[in-house]
């Protein structure tokens, strides 16, 4: 019997082509596998928002600083690297953190409504969409939405696809 080669799985396979075209100095090839996560909150919309993402068009997420506080979990930092999941869990492409902001709901601006990528990207738009998501994660945390509600903004781009 041949002895078995060890299988990559399919998060490995794309860390490992990434850090492959990469020189031989860079310092993301002294990093771990990066956390693997989806947009949203179902398969349909982790497909429809990891498009965007692919297409370049999202460049910009956000959620809420009451979330981060209530699960107990680090804020993203910059420089952060992260592999975004399809609906069916399968990597998409590898992005970085380039930037991230908390700014209350209601001090969202035209420009970063755009760069979230999403309905017509206007921030009339935006609003709509995320008061209404934004309601049912604080129901969730046992919390009213507010206009002051404080939001994790974050800003990324793709490393690799």
């Amino acid at each position: 019997m041949l002895p078995q080669r060890p299988r990559f799985s399919p998060l490995d396979s794309l860390w490992q082509a990434y850090l492959s075209r990469l020189p031989e100095d860079h310092p993301h090839r002294k990093r771990s596998l990066p956390a693997a996560w989806a947009f949203g909150n179902s398969p349909e919309m982790a497909d429809e928002l990891g498009r965007l993402v692919q297409g370049g068009i999202k460049t910009a997420t956000c959620s809420m600083l009451w979330e981060y506080d209530m699960d107990g979990e680090p804020l993203p930092e910059v420089g952060e690297l992260s592999i975004i999941l399809d609906g069916a869990e399968r990597p998409l492409c590898l992005i970085e953190t380039v930037e991230i902001e908390i700014r209350p709901y209601n001090e969202v601006d035209e420009r970063f409504a755009s760069d979230e990528g999403e309905g017509d990207r206007s921030l009339a738009y935006w609003r709509r969409a995320h008061w209404h998501f934004f309601s049912r994660v604080c129901s969730r945390l046992g919390r009213a939405p507010a206009e002051n509600m404080p939001l994790v903004c974050e800003r990324f781009r793709v490393v690799y696809k």
